[in-house]
């Protein structure tokens, strides 16, 4: 006779959970980890971090992840070690080196030489992602196609690079180490950065090491290892406080939030860009933006 079978665990409440992610692992592998602990598959993450860089990354829970893709287009604040001296097939380190500088060409560069090309990344520019990066190219990951063994050409897109400041710069023998803190709008690549100030000093760069502090208003003294989320599986923000912190609220009484719930459009709250409702109560009813004299839901967040 089989024994029963044990109960099913029931599914966490939504929410967002903030991981200080190690380095070593993709995002992807941090979120299969948080299926385990979390007790659900419905885990997602808001803006990609390469397997090399550390910091925040904010992963969904169950309803939360239909926050991820509006979270995702925030600004987002890194704290970088740049290398000068030469170029890898990746942009950052881990990538094969393509070309090195010869000794006199490092030692020629000089600091305010450094702090021009740093202003010149700074502020709304152009750029061109790794070849190795997620974009796509064609409907394709450019990594999937360089993989492929094809030649990639990202064409530039504009980014917007808040600030660029050096911390300090390091002259070794064989290169130049820059430390920076870089804010910068989603889609910038810092790496990229690292690329463009060495080829703009006539030496290479690349990225040495990366570490996401923020991601919109969401920062590291948040942020829980995964062996801390793996000891005690807990939320960082419920669904409500996570819409309440990264989004501009609006507040309905009971007729209007009545409507919400019944699919119906209400007038135009006046607000810029995406804003949560919430309801008397405090709970949140969805995301929603002005469109044409009305509030339109652009996610719903209420239980199924």
């Amino acid at each position: 006779m089989s024994s029963p079978k044990p109960p099913r665990r029931p599914a966490p409440p939504p929410g967002l959970v903030i991981v200080d992610k190690p380095a070593g692992m993709t995002s992807h592998d941090v979120v299969a980890r948080a299926r385990r602990f979390m007790g659900t598959r419905k885990v997602g993450h808001a803006g990609t971090l390469d397997p090399m860089a550390t910091g925040v990354l904010v992963l969904g829970i169950e309803r939360a992840t239909k926050l991820l893709g509006h979270l995702a287009l925030d600004r987002k604040t890194y704290l970088a070690t740049l290398s000068l001296g030469s170029s890898t097939t990746t942009d950052d380190a881990e990538g094969e080196v393509l070309a090195s500088a010869d000794t006199k060409a490092v030692e020629d560069v000089e600091d305010g030489a450094i702090a021009n090309g740093v202003a010149k990344l700074t502020g709304d520019i152009q750029q061109v992602p790794s070849a190795v990066s997620a974009v796509k190219i064609d409907g394709k990951r450019a990594y999937a196609r360089v993989r492929a063994g094809e030649d990639v050409v990202i064409p530039p897109r504009p980014v917007t690079v808040y600030r660029f400041d050096v911390l300090g710069i390091r002259h070794e023998e064989d290169h130049v180490e820059v430390d920076a803190v870089v804010e910068c709008s989603s889609g910038t690549y810092v790496r990229a950065l690292a690329r463009d100030l060495g080829a703009g000093l006539g030496v290479g760069g690349h990225l040495q090491a990366l570490r996401r502090t923020t991601v919109g208003p969401f920062t590291l003294a948040k942020a829980k290892t995964l062996d801390q989320l793996e000891e005690t599986p807990e939320l960082s923000l419920d669904l409500d406080a996570a819409v309440a912190a990264a989004f501009p609220r609006r507040d309905l009484d009971a007729a209007t939030a009545k409507a919400i719930r019944h699919g119906q459009r209400i007038p135009a709250a006046g607000l810029e860009g995406t804003y949560g409702l919430f309801g008397p109560d405090g709970r949140v009813l969805a995301l929603a933006a002005d469109e044409q004299g009305v509030s339109k839901a652009v996610v719903v967040l209420l239980p199924a």
